[in-house]
């Protein structure tokens, strides 16, 4: 017989936790705090084009790792993740591996470092790097710029809808009778405030302020972990949680049953197509792992990878995101979903079929916290969708400055100009994104189509890129164009029905992904060996900066004919094991922070020991030997196809 639901604390029932005065004091105390950093860094930032956008490239590594963390750390990603560990339990920990997480791994082992090598200061600066400047690196250059300004753009729109949404659920003033526009107007003021310390302090201000937002997450996110230890004892969670919930490992069905707690639960898991696990495990590995290979997407990671002092310290950074951000967040995450678990199942099941489950973390939130934390985790939070905003908004006037303005307009312009330049492109995207956002019911739909179209287009070219050197400029644009059309071809399938929501059980999107990487792949070969190889000389200044693994031996032999002391990359092996250990620690990291809320000390013991058996493995193995001059690498047995 299931025992009765705890009843809530009075915090709870008596909605004594609503916003209180100190709360809408930390709230503007804080954006004052983050605009005023940004104008007092914007003299620093100002100097020139490279501090405006890299921050002159003398931020330490650490620093750029926080700030990289606390860019990934979006209140929409957030929600997302309580509602999968509600009603996934601790198998919520492999979903994320559909973006996927475990990116920032491949980064660390070796991707960092390969792309920190050029000393490039945007993507599209990289993809003449590889490329050269003939008509096909025109076109290629052309097209990964187009990817970038569309992947800003619509993510300004989602974040100007997202934080005006937040903002009007939680903050205690109203802005405006109707309760649409009043999203609107919350929207543009938070969007403002964000616009004007980023665009006058550039990178410095972007890292300074999102190094103080996360250490403001990482305090709220510990504070309700323990409120969540103190009200959901240990001895509760039998009660509260479904058979299967707390099973970790993978299994071919999800084995989790909601029917005698919350039956809508069941509902969802059949609505989302994850009941065959197994496969979808399967699946997200194999497109995981490609997706990663393919490097960071022209973004806000990238700029932070090209704005380290070194290779090396790339590397450092892209492996420091891990360290910081994982455990705090997952506090967070498993704090609000067992307060929600203890409290909330009854008002969520009264929502019947029609429940949202996206409702677990302000239902945990706006009933239970109490005041002055309460005010510390909105401004936490409202920290995160900036600095997810500040992020992306700084990218543009790399692209738009330095890959269009300075390269085709102006190229002799002086640096003050470069900078007051790069104000005008961030205020432009901004503008263009606000708008998108202000005028668009339907955002969800286009920023899908947006990250599933482009993403989809963006893996075989940009796996291909790093490996084969006769991949040329013009594989590249039509890999890239082929892929894009195939994955829209497909959102518009499923548009207009012609798709269902879910094929052989699995959803539409992990099953269609073969074929839209199958189109871009014919793309990319059809593409290269239908054209000319790139100039010769282009590919060995690339080989031998980059010194990537893989086929490059017509390449490499080149290069030894005229430097005989140049060595080849063997450490395929090596990065190979190295990624599989690091993913293990990675995931540790994610399960040690629910472990540890749900006071399961046996689990938390083995993550623990994963996590300390991997690090030290990890130090010998890829730290020791993490080098900014590739031809310092050590030797190892070379893979197969690898220049000899």
């Amino acid at each position: 017989m299931q025992t009765p639901a705890p009843e809530a604390p009075a915090a709870v029932v008596d909605g004594s936790a609503s916003p209180r005065p100190v709360d809408p004091a930390i709230i503007v105390a804080y954006l004052l705090l983050i605009v005023a950093a940004g104008l007092l860094l914007s003299r620093r930032a100002g100097k020139n084009l490279e501090s405006y956008v890299l921050g002159g490239r003398s931020l330490p590594w650490y620093l750029l790792g926080v700030s990289n963390a606390s860019g990934m750390f979006d209140i929409s990603g957030t929600m997302l993740m309580v509602y999968w560990l509600f009603v996934y339990g601790m198998k919520s920990v492999w979903i994320p591996w559909l973006w996927p997480v475990f990116n920032q791994v491949f980064l660390m082992i070796y991707l960092s470092v390969w792309m920190r090598r050029s000393g490039v200061m945007t993507g599209a600066e990289w993809i003449r790097f590889r490329f050269g400047d003939s008509r096909g690196a025109q076109l290629a250059h052309f097209i990964v710029v187009v990817f970038a300004i569309v992947n800003v753009i619509g993510f300004l729109a989602y974040g100007f809808i997202g934080i005006g949404k937040f903002a009007a659920t939680f903050l205690p003033w109203t802005l405006h009778e109707s309760p649409a526009w009043n999203v609107k107007l919350y929207g543009l003021l938070i969007t403002a405030l964000t616009t004007l310390y980023v665009v006058k302090g550039g990178m410095f201000s972007v890292v300074f302020t999102e190094v103080f937002q996360f250490i403001v997450m990482t305090i709220g996110c510990l504070w309700v972990g323990v409120i969540a230890i103190q009200q959901v004892p240990a001895g509760m969670l039998p009660d509260i949680l479904p058979p299967g919930w707390t099973d970790l490992w993978p299994s071919w069905r999800l084995n989790l049953d909601w029917s005698q707690i919350l039956p809508a639960a069941n509902d969802k898991i059949a609505g989302d197509g994850w009941r065959l696990f197994g496969a979808l495990f399967a699946l997200m590995l194999l497109k995981g792992c490609l997706q990663s290979a393919a490097g960071p997407a022209p973004n806000y990671d990238m700029q932070r990878i090209l704005s380290t002092r070194s290779p090396r310290e790339a590397a450092l950074m892209s492996g420091f995101v891990n360290v910081v951000l994982l455990i705090p967040r997952y506090v967070m995450i498993t704090g609000l979903t067992l307060l929600a678990l203890a409290f909330f199942t009854d008002e969520l099941g009264a929502m019947g079929a029609d429940v949202d489950f996206e409702l677990v973390l302000p239902l945990a939130m706006k009933h239970f916290v109490p005041a002055g934390l309460f005010g510390l985790l909105i401004a936490a939070l409202l920290a995160a969708f900036m600095s997810t905003y500040a992020a992306t908004v700084n990218a543009a006037p790399a692209y738009l400055v330095n890959d269009i303005y300075k390269r085709y307009v102006n190229p002799h312009a002086s640096d003050r100009t470069y900078v007051w330049m790069s104000y005008a492109a961030s205020l432009s995207v901004v503008v263009v994104g606000t708008a998108f956002g202000f005028f668009t019911e339907r955002l969800n739909d286009i920023v899908k189509w947006l990250t599933f179209a482009l993403y989809g287009g963006y893996i075989a070219a940009n796996v291909l890129k790093w490996h084969w050197w006769r991949f040329n400029s013009h594989g590249y644009f039509w890999g890239m164009l082929a892929g894009i059309a195939a994955a829209g071809s497909v959102w518009f399938l499923e548009a207009g029905k012609v798709i269902p929501v879910t094929i052989a059980g699995l959803p539409k999107e992990v099953v269609t992904f073969p074929a839209i990487l199958a189109a871009s792949l014919l793309g990319c070969v059809l593409g290269s060996l239908l054209t000319q190889p790139d100039d010769l000389a282009v590919l060995k200044n690339f080989y031998l900066k980059t010194r990537p693994w893989g086929f490059w031996r017509p390449i490499h032999d080149l290069v030894i004919a005229e430097r005989p002391e140049v060595q080849p990359n063997r450490n395929f092996s090596r990065d190979a094991v190295n990624i599989v250990v690091g993913i293990a620690w990675q995931t540790s990291l994610t399960a040690a922070g629910i472990y540890l809320v749900l006071r399961n000390w046996p689990a938390l013991a083995w993550c623990a020991a994963i996590i300390v058996a991997a690090s030290v493995f990890l130090k010998f193995n890829w730290y020791d030997r993490l080098q900014d001059d590739p031809d310092a690498v050590s030797a190892a047995a070379p893979p197969p196809g690898a220049a000899r």
